[in-house]
């Protein structure tokens, strides 16, 4: 099968930092999937991985977690799908990923595909789609409907992929007055148009912009980047016993800024449930479903930004550069491979 992988951790731009490489087709067992692979979105694990982490000597990596497809065989132990289903997920961080024309993944983290999307719209929303609903409705424990009723959320860097799903999810399922940072006038408008109830700049103070519009202290803040610069403005917005989430790795966090006020700090990791196959694995099956049915009802819509072209070698080192300027709006997609 035809794949895309690196053996040494180089720089976007050098011409052997993601190579097109010909690799057996895997063959499913137990509860695997064999999915051939339509569509694939980049995501930052993508670039920290490539950066970071090198294979043991002449072995590929194949990077990739975010994809949508078709079933084409089954593990003796699945029940809940056949060969032809439509389907998405995000994939298992321990595993080889979707850059790749086959894939095995487990059927507890893969759900069925919107029937209203195509594949490259759905690709751009599994594993961003898992991050936001469990950073809202897993570690903060918002509940859906009108019990949050007057209380207010603050996302920082809210333009991007994560922010994108989880900026919808706020608006249409909760009470939550929510509260988005940009910096430029197109993320800002992008924001608007997912719904957003306000949008302030993440390079002014936080917690004076929050003040401006009459909203005095926030209830919950999510931090999707940058955690570090933000946390003395995140304390200040945030109200005594409030809650502080973030799914990026600050190199250092001063938690005892959290104490006076009593703050609570959730960290939300995807693959955390199948990375250590959790009793709740398929939870993530679960929610995935719930996503696309949101989607098939108009209640959600794809955030997919930009659509790189085919899945490549040359396309995936453009993506992954462009993902490092950090001024992506959406999520950057590939679809099918020459």
């Amino acid at each position: 099968m035809k794949a895309i992988g690196y053996q040494k951790s180089l720089p976007a731009q050098d011409m052997a930092a993601l190579n097109d490489i010909e690799l057996p087709t895997p063959e499913p067992k137990g509860q695997d999937l064999l999915v051939e692979v339509k569509a694939i979105a980049v995501n930052p694990v993508d670039t920290k991985i490539r950066a970071n982490v090198e294979p043991e000597a002449n072995a590929w990596k194949v990077l990739g977690w975010d994809a949508a497809g078709i079933v084409k065989a089954v593990g003796e132990d699945v029940t809940d799908y056949k060969p032809g289903d439509k389907v998405w997920y995000a994939g298992d961080l321990t595993r080889q990923g979707s850059n790749a024309e086959y894939q095995l993944v487990d059927e507890r983290i893969v759900g069925r595909k919107p029937e209203s999307l195509d594949f490259a719209a759905a690709a751009a929303l599994p594993l961003t789609a898992i991050t936001a609903w469990e950073m809202l409705f897993d570690r903060l424990n918002i509940q859906q409907g009108s019990a949050h009723e007057g209380e207010k959320l603050l996302v920082i860097g809210a333009a991007g992929g994560v922010g994108s799903i989880l900026v919808q999810l706020a608006r249409q399922l909760t009470n939550l007055t929510v509260i988005a940072t940009a910096s430029r006038p197109e993320s800002k408008a992008w924001l608007e148009e997912l719904g957003a109830h306000h949008v302030i700049s993440h390079k002014e103070s936080l917690s004076e912009q929050v003040q401006a519009f009459g909203l005095g202290e926030v209830d919950h803040v999510v931090s999707l980047n940058q955690t570090e610069a933000h946390l003395d403005e995140i304390v200040k917005a945030l109200k005594p016993q409030g809650q502080f989430g973030l799914i990026d790795d600050p190199e250092a966090l001063n938690v005892r800024a959290l104490k006076s006020k009593c703050l609570s700090l959730h960290w939300e990791f995807m693959f955390t449930r199948s990375m250590y196959e959790t009793d709740d694995m398929s939870a993530q099956q679960a929610l995935l479903n719930q996503v696309a049915q949101l989607i098939d009802q108009g209640v959600l819509k794809s955030t997919l930004g930009l659509h790189a072209g085919a899945i490549n070698a040359a396309n995936l080192r453009q993506a992954h550069e462009q993902l490092e300027t950090g001024s992506t709006i959406g999520k950057i997609v590939l679809e099918g491979f020459e």
